[in-house]
Formats: C-alpha cells, structure tokens, sequence
C-alpha cells in the first residue's frame, strides 16, 4: 500500500487524467472529441493553446489550403467575407496578401517535454528509452484481457501490489538498484518522495508528471480512463494513474542509479529560470491565424452549397399519398446513400432517420455470452436488460486458435503439424477470401431465430439488478417519443422497417468503431428487432391511440439489419407477417436488393481494386468478398468525408445529392412547437455525430499525434488497444487507413425550425450549449416557412446570405460517380 498523495498532487492527478486521451479498449472504441480537455473554450483558442503546449498539428499544412484555393475548391469572396468579418475591410488586403502568399513558418516548440529534454542534455540519459519498454510491458500483461497465457499475481490488490509480490518472487527483477528496491517494498514511500529525488523543485512537479506522462499518452490514458470506469474492462483490474506515476519513477530512478551512480542530481537545479510553465497564457500567434482563417473559409465553401440547396427544398410540391412501404434507418452517414436508392427505385417509399437505437436504451444478454453488452449511447446508463434465448451457438470454434500452441512441447508439435496447414489456409484465404472464426460480422450479434425478453412479465425479475425487458407502459412511452421524434404519427405505411446496422471484416483491429455508435459500438439488430416487436404489440398501440397516434391493424413492423460492410440485409420474425404483407414485402426485398447493388457501386469508386464501371451486380460481389479478405486494411471507409448533419424533412433535403457525407436525422417541427423533441435531438446529435466529426479531423491533421499512425506496423496489447510492435505506446485516435479521403470539416448541424426555439433547446443543457457556443460544430437554423438561412454565432442567430446561386442538377449521377473517387460538391437531383 502507497501513502496518500497530497492535495496539490491530487489536483495535478485530475488535471492529467482530464488532458491524457480518453479513448476506450477496442471493444468499446466508441468516436469522441480527441481534444476535449478544450471544449470549454472557443474552437481556435482551444486547438491553439493545444497546438502549443503538446505540439499538435491542429490544421491542414498551409500549402494544401492555398492548393485548395487555386483549385477553386475555396470560394475567393468567401475568403474575402471570412477574413473582413475576423480582421475588419480595412485590413483584408494586408491579411489576404499574408494567408496566399507568405512563407510557411514552423511552429513553435511546445511548451510540454522541454523539462523532460534536461536529463538528457545534462546527463546523456534517454530516461524514454530506459524507462518505457519495461513500463509497457508491465502494464499491458498487467491489464491484458486474455492473450496471455499466465496471469499477473494479486491483481485485486493493484498495480503496484501486483509489482511488489512480481518483485519479491521472481528469480530475475525489473527494479535492480538498492535504493529503488527500498523505496517500491517501504509502505512509507509516497509519490512526493520520488518527486523530491527527481526534480527537486515541488513548483515543477505538474510540468514534470505532464512531460513524463505525454511521453506515452496512449497507455497513461487508458490507466486514467479505467480508474474511473473499471466496468470497461471484461476482466477487471485495479489501476490507477497514480500507481502507473509511482511505479514510472522507481523505474526513473533506478535507471538514473544504475547508469550514473551517484553522479546525477535532482533537476531543479538544471531548470532555466526563464523556462515557461504549462498552460502560461499565450500570445495570439500570426500563423495559427492564417490558419484559422483559411480553414474558416475551407469549411464555408462547403457550408454555402449545402445552405442554399436546403432553401431550394420547396420547389416541388410532396405528395401526401399512402406511401408503399416506410423504412426507418439510423443517422449514420453510411445510411445516407442507401436511403436514396431505395427512394430511387421505390419513389412512393418514406425513409427516415434517427439515432440507431431506436429509442429504447437496455442492455443485451446473449445467451451463450458471459458479459452482457450497452446497445445504447455510451453516455446513458440503462435500467433494463433484454436476455436472448433458445438461441443456437454462432461463433464457430478453430482448432488452429487454441492455448496450446503457446506451450512448449505444445507449439513445437502444433507448429510442425496444424502449423503447415494453417499456412496453406492464410494463403488461400488471401487470394480466395471467405468466412473464417476470425472474422467479426454484425450478424452474428444476436440470432434471428432466438427469442428476446422484450416484455417484462415479472416486474420483480432481475438480472445483474436490472429489469427484465419493458413494462407495456415503458414501451408505448419509447415508441410515441420515436414516431413523434421522426414525425411518423401518421399515414401509416403497410409495412414499417426498422433498420439497425453493423459492419463485418477480418483486419480490423477498430472494429467496434464500424458498427453503430448509438449502440455504443455494436450492431443495432436487437434494438431493431425490440423496437418492431414493440410496434406491433396490441397494448401498446391502444395506448398510443389515446396520445394522437393512431396505427392500422393492417400496419405491420418488421426489424432488420444493414451490413455496411457487405451491404446485406437481412429481417425478423417474418412468420407473423399476413400474406398480404408477406406478398408486399417480398416485393420489397427486390427494392432493397437492386439498392444494395447500386450502393455498393458506389461505394466502389473508392476502393482501388475494383471497376466502378462495371455492372452493380458484379461489383457487389466483390465488395462482399472484400469485406472478408485478410489483406485487406480498410473493409470499408466508415464515417470518412462526414461533415454535415440536417435536421429535418426528409422531404426537405430528397432532392439532394450529399455524397454520403450527411448524417440525416428526420424530424418535423409542426409536430414539436415548443422544441421538447429536438431538445433529445440535439443533445444527441452534438456529442455522438460532432465526437465522430472532430476525431476524423484531428486524426486527419496530425496522424501521427492526434491520430494512431498506419495500421502496419499495429499489434495488439492484451485486447486492449493497438501499438506499434511489441513496445511502443498505445495508439489513440484513428488509423490513417481510415481518414485518407477525409477533408478535415468541422461538421455543419443545420436544423428546420423557428430560431428562438433552436436557442432555447440548446441553451436549456450546459453540456450541449458548450458544443455550440465554442464552435466545435457549427449550427444553422433553416427557417420552416421564409426558407432563410441564419448561423449560429455567439450566443444568437444571424442572416446569412449565399454565396451559390445555382446548384448543378445532375441527371447522369451514375456516370459521374465512376468517374471520380474525389468528394463530390452539392447536386441537385434530377
């Protein structure tokens, strides 16, 4: 057991678990804003201050912009208007010459590592190089979740427990010298005792543990990140940031005593004077202006085309005929183009969009699974639980993934047996892809044909001390605030689909990342299958019925799933279908078949190896078969090019073509004056699709820092996260293979309804208003009747006028889309 840290220590503590990476282990690798510690100030003075404390690049390099520029890709009286409304008219000449033709200046030298450089300028000792690789590895075996074999002794007593029974038990040792042997097995030790040995000088202890920690950001996060939620981990373990602190400088000074002996001394003495501490106010600094400015103006050009083709949406009058089928889908971007081929080749459908858990948080038990899994947005805590049963066993075994290959006599005899074959496997898979027990695919998430405790029959029922499924009361509330939310109360369609999504591949370490954010990193069938089971039940609809929504006997909900990946589909419980809807929705199918093709055609025009000329059909194969190659680093390109998300009709923006770049969430504001419903909207939209949006921009202007680097060279840490090779820090953020075609956007919200309404949703939760306030998305409200535009800026709302007069309208969108692998600009479809 440690000493207590002082107050002052404990602050530093908390100050470095708010500022380390926040990312959590691969199974819940759920998109968050990389930067967050900033959120509480403006966007540019957030990403500046950052940018000089840690070194982070926070914008595209200066001669991509002016590239962008001269390729028209930046509107010139765009940045004429950004540049007059931030430096004044009198001033655009002067910082217009400055942004297009002054020479590119490096960076200054951030503020934290420059303690940490001292011993190696006054020492000749890389304490990094001595320190790390011993660190890593003890961590990672400490808090690994099933790749070893043995298990790190007295995990329940804690990381340094664990290292001291390790210490004392073990033939060899990782802390050598006497002193620092002392210091680990002495219950007096307290961290600032090491502190006083290393730097001396206690005003310097924050700047020295915010060196020390941002030398390996990845694992320091993790430790914070599972001290405060140790439910993250399947098999848990006690650690905390403290104890990986303590634990680095013993071996800090253990190096220090085995390398120089007696000859080396407590920093303080070596510390310049005039050495700046960190978080010291800064001074605006004239490059990262002109950056600000052109990524201002960079962002605006695309905004102006997706403003004023929101204001051309009435120019066609929408039919209000039943329509043939009504398909609700998730506000994933990826769902974006599917929804219009379906609207393409079934034009009397309805799609709509919202959040992919369909409004009904719980946690799912499989039932041959150990852990139960949150299908919900990982900030909701949920009360219910729906258990899985009479359900068949899908995760296939393989003999050549088995324990005893890390044996001694074991791998020997496996490595000349199944060794040989499994080689002659790997290879054929290569060039032949297909299923293997390795791949990950959304439909094996749960099992169409198992039975699901949607109902609660047994209030008193529980499992872990939660409830077994919803009362009919819970249900009617969930579907009524799902059907109002997206504007269904109405002109019900013979049949409803409910489609979650999900994705499938082999080389994917992120994998969670694929599926659907709103169910915290899995596939959204159960919530599909829960909720259709829930707009079918009797009861319920009596209930809704007496609320104002009124759903026909003959109206039938059917739960699915969408593949992204693969772009499959498949649906539930079809045996309850009435032939007349059985008939209807095998008719249907051949709708979603041909969508399925054309999407994946589409989707086609960015991946090099297949012919996005050739017949939809064809193709689609390929891309499947892609999904399962070994090969393969990016099976698809998940949330790549977002950078808008609209808030309203779906009739209001059919007329589009977006580029797969908008999350769609559906909502109409005759059904919500007072704004109650966007409130939930918005208090969703700001954290779930601008997390996604910001972690794409930042791994997309610094892979290296904000984001993990290429996948390469990754391995895999205790299932935990990734790290290149066998020691290196783990990588946060997202890999390069997954951000090559992202244009870093920060991402539009754009709503349809009444501005003091949007102001006083935002402004009724602190949370949400901070996104807004600082910029870190930006929000235009579309007037529902004038059709004017006006932005959201410091508090309050003001006109703005487009610069785009005309938007293209395309009548050949499958010609251009084989065309081109660029982002393509705002169309207007024929």
């Amino acid at each position: 057991m440690t000493q207590p840290v002082s107050s002052s220590l404990t602050h530093v503590l908390h100050e470095l678990g708010h500022y380390l990476p926040a990312q959590s282990p691969l199974k819940d690798f759920v998109h968050h804003n990389t930067l967050h510690a900033y959120q509480h100030l403006p966007f540019h003075e957030g990403i500046q201050i950052a940018s000089e404390n840690f070194g982070y690049k926070v914008y595209w390099r200066l001669e991509k912009y002016r590239e962008l520029y001269h390729a028209g890709k930046i509107n010139d009286e765009i940045l004429d208007r950004i540049i007059t409304e931030h430096k004044g008219a009198e001033k655009l000449k002067h910082w217009k010459q400055l942004l297009i033709h002054q020479a590119p200046q490096e960076f200054p030298e951030p503020k934290v590592g420059k303690l940490r450089k001292l011993w190696r300028e006054n020492y000749n000792l890389n304490l990094d190089k001595e320190v790390h690789n011993t660190l890593f590895r003890i961590v990672s075996s400490y808090l690994d979740q099933g790749i070893a074999i043995w298990k790190f002794p007295s995990e329940s007593k804690g990381l340094l427990s664990a290292v001291r029974i390790l210490e004392k038990n073990s033939f060899s040792t990782f802390i050598k010298s006497d002193r620092s042997r002392e210091l680990l097995f002495s219950t007096k030790t307290r961290l600032e005792d090491l502190l006083i040995l290393l730097v001396g000088n206690e005003e310097r202890y924050s700047q020295y543990l915010f060196d020390q920690q941002f030398a390996h950001p990845g694992w320091s996060g993790m430790v914070a990140g599972l001290e405060n939620h140790p439910e993250r981990l399947l098999d848990k373990k006690k650690v905390s940031l403290h104890d990986l602190i303590f634990l680095e400088c013993l071996l800090e000074i253990d190096a220090l005593d085995r390398r120089r002996g007696t000859k080396w001394t407590a920093l303080a003495k070596h510390i310049p004077s005039e050495m700046p501490g960190i978080f010291e106010a800064s001074q605006p600094s004239e490059i990262l202006q002109i950056h600000s400015l052109w990524q201002e103006a960079f962002e605006w050009t695309y905004y102006d085309q997706v403003i004023r083709g929101l204001q051309l949406s009435h120019a066609k009058k929408v039919e209000k005929d039943r329509p043939s089928f009504q398909a609700m889908f998730c506000i994933d971007d990826r769902c974006c183009s599917i929804r219009r081929y379906i609207e393409r080749f079934s034009p009397d459908c309805q799609t709509y969009g919202t959040a992919g858990f369909f409004n009904i948080p719980f946690y799912f038990q499989p039932e041959h699974g150990k852990f139960m899994t949150k299908v919900c947005p990982a900030p909701v805590d949920p009360i219910h639980v729906i258990k899985e049963s009479g359900a068949k066993i899908r995760h296939e075994k393989d003999a050549h993934f088995s324990k005893h290959s890390k044996g001694v006599f074991g791998a020997w005899f496996i490595s000349q047996t199944m060794g040989f074959w499994s080689a002659i496997k790997i290879a054929k898979n290569i060039f032949r892809p297909g299923p293997t027990p390795a791949m990950v695919s959304s439909f094996n998430h749960m099992d169409p044909k198992g039975k699901l405790s949607i109902e609660c029959m047994h209030p008193d029922q529980r499992h872990h001390g939660l409830q077994v499924g919803f009362t009919v009361e819970e249900m009617a509330n969930s579907l009524e605030g799902l059907l109002k939310s997206i504007g269904l109360v109405n002109n019900f369609a013979p049949l409803v689909y409910v489609m979650g999504h999900g994705a499938s591949s082999v080389n994917n370490t992120h994998y969670a990342g694929y599926d659907c954010g709103a169910c915290s990193g899995r596939a959204g069938s159960v919530n599909a299958r829960a909720i259709a089971h829930i707009g079918n039940h009797k009861a319920v609809r009596t209930i809704l019925k007496t609320r104002g929504i009124e759903i026909p006997d003959e109206t039938q909900f059917i739960g699915g799933l969408h593949d992204t990946t693969r772009d499959e589909m498949e649906f539930y419980d079809l045996d309850i279908l009435v032939e007349k809807n059985r008939l209807l929705h095998a008719n249907n199918v051949q709708t979603f078949e041909i969508a399925l093709d054309f999407n994946a055609k589409e989707r086609s025009r960015r991946f090099n190896t297949i012919n996005s000329k050739d017949d939809a059909k064809k193709i689609h194969d390929k891309v499947k078969l892609r999904a399962m190659s070994l090969f393969e680093p990016r099976p698809e390109w998940n949330h790549a090019t977002n950078a808008l998300c609209v808030v309203g009709k779906r009739e209001n923006n059919r007329h589009l073509f977006l580029d797969k770049r908008a999350f769609l969430n559906s909502y109409d504001h005759s059904i919500d004056p007072e704004g109650k419903y966007l409130f939930n909207i918005l208090k969703a939209v700001a954290p779930v699709c601008g997390g996604i949006n910001l972690e794409y921009y930042f791994s997309k202007v610094d892979n290296q820092q904000l984001g993990a680097g290429s996948k390469l060279p990754h391995n895999v840490m205790g299932l935990i996260g990734v790290a290149n090779g066998m020691d290196g820090d783990l990588r946060t953020g997202l890999p390069l293979q997954m951000v090559n075609i992202h244009d870093p956007l920060r991402i539009l919200i754009t709503v349809e309804h009444y501005p003091e309404v949007i102001l006083n949703a935002i402004q009724s939760h602190a949370a949400t208003y901070e996104w807004f306030i600082n910029e870190w998305v930006r929000l235009v409200c579309i007037h529902p009747d004038s059709k004017n535009a006006f932005y959201f800026k410091e508090g309050q709302f003001f006109l703005y006028q487009p610069v785009t007069k005309q938007i293209e309208k395309v009548t050949n969108l499958d010609v251009i889309l084989e065309t081109t692998s660029e982002n393509l600009p705002v169309y207007l479809l024929a």
